[in-house]
């Protein structure tokens, strides 16, 4: 990354990359800039850099304060309209310090301070007030980017508005004062930017992306009769399927769908960040999940698929092209697909900043499978993940509980045999389970549950592990014992 910041510099400004002298605090000249590249084709911002690509530095008190000034102010609907999400990278060169903002193109038009900013080669210009200007702005953003295809007559009665009024409690719940809690359901699809004006006609309404977020299953075959995600599990009958789930429904209720099949055929290593036990499966499908879902061009007529096989797990979506071939995931520059679905997935906590999901998927498939994700650019975007591990750690589980079965049976009561062996089902899956999972497992009251795994703890049958309210437990070896 570092090699590839000084080949930006090398090359000096330019449409898509700007420089900003920083020594105490962030130029307000910066906030500018970053709604002319979000209006324009995106492009890097240096701070830290002056004009003719000399590296000055950050002063190094101030470099915590900048970023926080920074990120707040483009979070601020008074600075930025409407806001983003972007991350600021801090480098070290030659010991002094600069930060890096990448800054996608976006599909929709953004204000600074009330006024509208384009790019040229010159540097930013306001173009507030040349109105030919403005309104071709607007009609490039709405051919560019297929979400924002207004459908003026579509009403409030084509959605499911139980489920705007679902992503609003998400979104307070990440942030008790968050903006959304005092609009109604109109004022919310506005500010997102999922309701929108055709400057051609005059006439606005809901987007494309509005429709495919909360759209009821009518509306969403009317307006793309093609639309669909595949989910299929094929480990035994490898000519056709062993599960399947035709999904052809809004993008909300197709994340709920695609995670719990997930759930349903995919494993739940036992895995602990620092001292909480997390789910490494659902850090790193959720990525993969939202993926499928935010970075598809549905403009293209192919079926979205997820495929779980034996030893790996495959995903396929129409994809406008930024390149062809392998991606290099750690010299990888993401293009926005649908800027303002991946806004809604983030507001509720489904999705991180832009590129955040590429760097998650690759930390947490490390962990899962012990591999890196693979990732394929073209007119299909294709993700391979391996979980041929995973499945040899639970086939090793089970030959080590058949094998704790039979040696601890002459020390245990009849009650706590009985007991055990509901629960090896259970271990046959995972090395550690919660207290949750062996009421459900064992059938068992909480009593009787705390009463058994104490017991069993004590003959060192089991091992248990963290505080008494997230306590987990697996079967002992005979060598530990």
């Amino acid at each position: 990354m570092l090699s590839q910041i000084k080949s930006i510099i090398d090359r000096g400004e330019g449409i898509t990359t700007e420089f900003k002298e920083c020594k105490d605090s962030c130029p307000k000249s910066a906030f500018e800039t970053v709604c002319s590249f979000l209006n324009r084709n995106g492009g890097n911002l240096l701070l830290g850099v002056n004009d003719d690509g000399n590296i000055a530095g950050i002063n190094k008190d101030a470099v915590d304060q900048v970023k926080k000034d920074f990120v707040t102010a483009i979070n601020n609907p008074q600075k930025i309209t409407p806001p983003v999400y972007l991350s600021i990278d801090e480098h070290n060169i030659n010991g002094k310090i600069i930060l890096h903002v990448f800054i996608p193109e976006s599909s929709q038009v953004h204000r600074c301070n009330g006024r509208i900013y384009d790019r040229n080669e010159d540097g930013d210009f306001d173009i507030t007030n040349n109105t030919d200007l403005v309104a071709n702005l607007f009609v490039r953003k709405q051919r560019t980017f297929t979400e924002n295809e207004i459908y003026p007559y579509a009403a409030m009665t084509d959605l499911k508005t139980q489920l705007i009024d679902r992503i609003r409690i998400m979104a307070s719940n990440r942030q008790s004062n968050h903006p959304w809690n005092s609009m109604n359901n109109e004022e919310l699809l506005r500010s997102a930017g999922l309701i929108q004006k055709d400057f051609k006609s005059g006439t606005d309404g809901p987007t494309l992306a509005c429709l495919l977020l909360f759209g009821k299953d009518e509306t969403i075959i009317s307006v793309l009769p093609y639309h669909k995600t595949d989910a299929i599990m094929r480990r035994k009958n490898l000519d056709r399927y062993d599960d399947r789930d035709d999904i052809r429904c809004n993008l909300i209720e197709s994340y709920d769908r695609l995670m719990h099949f997930v759930e349903k055929h995919l494993d739940d290593p036992f895995y602990l960040e620092g001292n909480v036990r997390i789910s490494v499966r659902d850090k790193l499908f959720r990525e993969i999940v939202a993926n499928i879902l935010i970075h598809r061009e549905y403009s293209n007529p192919y079926p979205a698929k997820f495929i779980i096989e034996r030893e790996r797990v495959i995903t396929e979506n129409g994809n406008k092209a930024h390149g062809f071939g392998q991606i290099d995931i750690d010299n990888f520059v993401p293009y926005p697909k649908n800027p303002v679905i991946a806004r809604v997935f983030k507001e509720i906590g489904w999705a991180e900043e832009l590129g955040s999901g590429i760097r998650n998927m690759k930390k947490y498939c490390k962990i899962y499978s012990d591999s890196k994700p693979v990732f394929i650019e073209g007119d299909v975007f294709k993700t391979f993940i391996s979980i041929k591990e995973v499945d040899k750690i639970h086939s090793d589980n089970k030959k080590v509980t058949d094998k704790v079965a039979d040696k601890v049976a002459d020390k245990l009561t009849p009650g706590e045999k009985a007991f055990l062996k509901s629960l090896l089902p259970c271990f046959d899956e995972h090395e550690w389970i919660t207290n949750s999972e062996v009421r459900e497992y064992t059938g068992n009251s909480e009593g009787s549950v705390k009463r058994f795994l104490r017991n069993l703890s004590e003959k060192k049958v089991l091992e248990a592990c963290g505080e008494r309210k997230n306590r987990q437990y697996r079967l002992m070896s005979e060598k530990e014992k």
